[in-house]
């Protein structure tokens, strides 16, 4: 980084990724002060597990140990406005969110990163596995050194000035180092168990979040290949497309199971079929893509490039090009399985993260 940055606010959640990051960043020389992003209080306890109280004192310890200032910043306002209701409102429209995508841009490097800058810091670091490199054009985010827990997809849209203040101390680590620099160091969270669940949220089952939330709206569970009705769901918005479990469809067939490869909105309909590459829906070779975000300079010209199709998925080849109403037609050279509305694609080119934006319309 920069010789002229002097003061960096980092988003600390409690878990040993963020407090190895503030520790670097410390044993590098930067004025750091700690800060837990208070976004969401599941005050009543009636999805489980959202140790929040745990996290809070788990962050405030490692900045004592570390000798760093500590602060806990309430954003509870803008995360239901800015994520929770996106979420809701997605799955109550039939399409899936993705709140952690929209967490980094929205909240993370939205309202955190204003608070820091509004309050003289000139970054904002997270224990994100990414890499930021200065180049002449300006900074580029890469993959992260450790392709096991890689998270640059789930940057792929913040935007440019959002790049420029942010701060990814641990992103050349794999798990193994960061543990081990975590208890050389002797951190109180060291042997900490990483988090599962919704973005700041805590650990909780998406679908106990949404049962809480959504109304239920029963309606039939088809078969794709003939539209024969084979039962009943709860309601759509518990599921997606390529799921297998908790369909509550007898299958099994020839070693096939039942997939889920559509929704119908207007009959209020589950589509489900036996697992094949044949089967309806369930294969994608283009899509269309809206909501577009780029890390640095936009796409404007047809180009062959690589996306991640969802997170975890290996980098594929595909062709882009920019419609003329701002969205963008994407070809895939292999046809991608279970591709959701409202999810997020990423862009890359080899290692570098580009861009990304929002399905609203896959192709079968």
């Amino acid at each position: 980084m920069s010789g002229l940055v002097k003061k960096i606010l980092i988003a600390m959640s409690g878990g040993v990724d963020s407090s190895v990051a503030a520790l670097l960043l410390k044993e590098q020389g930067y004025a750091v002060e700690g800060a837990y992003m208070k976004n969401w209080i599941n005050e009543d306890e009636i999805l489980g597990d959202c140790p929040w109280q745990q996290d809070i004192e788990d962050a405030k310890a490692v900045a004592g140990a570390l000798d760093i200032p500590f602060r806990v910043v309430n954003l509870m306002k803008d995360y239901r406005e800015r994520i929770v209701d996106y979420l809701l409102d997605g799955y109550q429209s039939g399409i899936t969110p993705n709140p952690d995508v929209m967490c980094n841009r929205e909240i993370k490097f939205g309202v955190f990163l204003d608070h820091a800058l509004a309050n003289g810091f000139d970054r904002v670091a997270t224990g994100h596995y990414a890499r930021l490199e200065n180049r002449p054009t300006g900074p580029v985010i890469l993959e992260g050194a450790d392709s096991n827990k890689d998270q640059t997809y789930f940057l792929a849209l913040m935007k440019p000035e959002q790049v420029a203040r942010a701060c990814f101390p641990i992103g050349h680590l794999d798990k193994p180092e960061l543990r081990a620099i975590a208890e050389k160091a002797q951190l109180p969270n060291a042997n900490k168990k990483d988090s599962q669940g919704i973005c700041f949220i805590g650990n909780i089952k998406m679908q106990d979040f949404l049962r809480e939330y959504v109304p239920d709206r029963p309606g039939p569970i088809i078969r794709a290949d003939d539209d024969h009705t084979l039962g009943e769901h709860k309601g759509l918005h518990y599921f997606t497309i390529g799921q297998r479990k908790g369909i509550r469809i007898p299958s099994n067939i020839d070693n096939r199971n039942y997939v889920v490869v559509g929704k119908d909105q207007a009959r209020n309909a589950l589509l489900i079929s036996l697992e094949a590459p044949t089967a309806p829906g369930l294969y994608s070779s283009s899509c269309g893509i809206s909501s577009l975000s780029f890390t640095g300079a936009p796409i404007e010209t047809p180009c062959e490039i690589e996306a991640k199709v969802r997170y975890r998925d290996p980098r594929v080849a595909i062709s882009y090009s920019l419609n003329g109403d701002g969205t963008a037609e994407v070809v895939f050279k292999d046809p991608q399985r279970a591709l959701a509305l409202g999810q997020v694609i990423a862009f890359y080119n080899d290692e570098q993260l580009l861009g990304g934006g929002i399905y609203t319309r896959i192709d079968t």
